[in-house]
């Protein structure tokens, strides 16, 4: 029996309300099941505008342009992250300026902010990895007093927190990600969250290809024109109904998850400890949003045999981001090795086990058992 790394779930209501969507006769962007995933994430976050886009990168691509990016710009970024958080704004011509991550919480080490930011540094762009908040306090502190706007890359951590206060309504803007990997899921799809209203008229206009659309179905003009650049960034409502599914289901796909993230946390401790291997770390002034569990080896050597013994038993674990820096791209930036040691040491030694909505208990203890039986430390 394989036990995959990631699967996508139902949760009970996807199917029909996909048919309810086909039924009213409106399957294109911005219908009934659109509307109701922005109510959702309104209310639940606590935001003034969510916008349904067809990816997290899409929304990251409207943040670049709602930013007013421009070539020559600089834009900092962690450097442990998913290629999409910078190549958005480097899409308009910005150099990414890359920063080392925190050993404990794998986010942007809020440390080495500040000497990253430069006269024509146009934006910070901070990941909680893993749905682990950062170190939002200072980050905003610095961010405020450089006058700088900060974007969230939220897509692992929606619903989690820091100090009480929702991931996604810090920045001036959020990006969320509902790709099949993500706790709550659509196949492919995203959102972009507006925390600044003085944003959120043009972030329609550039949704839905440039125009004003969104005032002409409002009534507030008797027709819709091109006024500004855009891009059609509007998901199918099939998407939205399923995703709305989804969200319905909140507590319930996130009890599950808090119970398998638990579960690895608490039967791995010994293990971990007794051979020098990391576990997650949580802050205390953090609620996490438990979509991935890793465990950082010793090395490269012990991390890649872990995979292959976990392979060998049907088990499929994964590494993660490698450096941005060492990229293709990042060495065009004039990225090179020795940059950001936490990035690299992390990339050559993190392994992300399998978490899914809907991972069986029999699964899981599968998974614990093989590697309590790992020896191959070599």
């Amino acid at each position: 029996m394989q036990i995959p790394f990631n699967r996508p779930c139902f949760t009970g209501n996807e199917l029909k309300y996909i048919a309810e969507a086909v039924e009213r006769g409106h399957i294109s962007g911005d219908g009934y099941f659109s509307k109701k995933c922005h109510a959702f994430l309104e209310e639940a976050v606590g935001v003034p505008k969510a916008l349904l886009t067809t990816s997290c990168t899409h929304a990251l691509e409207m943040s670049a342009l709602l930013l007013d990016i421009q070539p020559g710009d600089e834009v900092i970024c962690p450097d442990f992250t998913f290629v999409s958080t910078i190549n958005a704004f480097v899409l308009r011509g910005a150099r990414p300026v890359f920063v080392d991550i925190r050993p404990d919480t794998l986010n942007l080490d809020e440390k080495q902010l500040e000497a990253a930011i430069t006269p024509r540094t146009k934006a910070i762009l901070v990941v909680h990895y893993g749905g682990i908040g950062c170190e939002m306090d200072t980050i905003m502190d610095i961010a405020s007093r450089h006058a700088i706007p900060v974007v969230e890359d939220n897509a692992h951590g929606l619903f989690a927190n820091y100090k009480g206060r929702n991931l996604g309504t810090f920045g001036v803007m959020a990006t969320q990600s509902f790709h099949e990997t993500k706790n709550f899921q659509c196949g492919e799809g995203g959102a972009l969250l507006v925390n600044d209203p003085q944003y959120i008229e043009r972030a329609e206009i550039i949704r839905e290809k440039g125009t004003n659309r969104s005032r002409f179905f409002r009534g507030q003009v008797d027709k819709y024109t091109w006024v500004d650049v855009g891009s059609s960034y509007l998901p199918s409502d099939v998407l939205a109904a399923f995703l709305y599914a989804q969200l319905e289901a909140r507590d319930e796909i996130q009890t599950k998850r808090r119970h398998i993230w638990n579960r690895y946390n608490t039967d791995l401790r010994a293990w971990a400890d007794a051979h020098d291997v990391c576990l997650p770390t949580v802050p205390p002034e953090v609620e996490q949003a438990y979509h991935v569990f890793y465990i950082l080896m010793p090395s490269l050597a012990s991390r890649q045999a872990l995979i292959a013994h976990l392979k060998a038993q049907g088990i499929l674990s994964v590494f993660h981001y490698l450096p941005l820096h060492l990229s293709d791209m990042g060495q065009k930036f004039g990225g090179r090795a020795g940059d950001y040691p936490v990035t690299e040491r992390v990339s050559d030694t993190l392994l992300r086990l399998p978490l899914y909505n809907d991972l069986s208990e029999a699964d899981q203890s599968q998974v614990i058992e093989a590697i309590h039986a790992f020896e191959n430390w070599r």
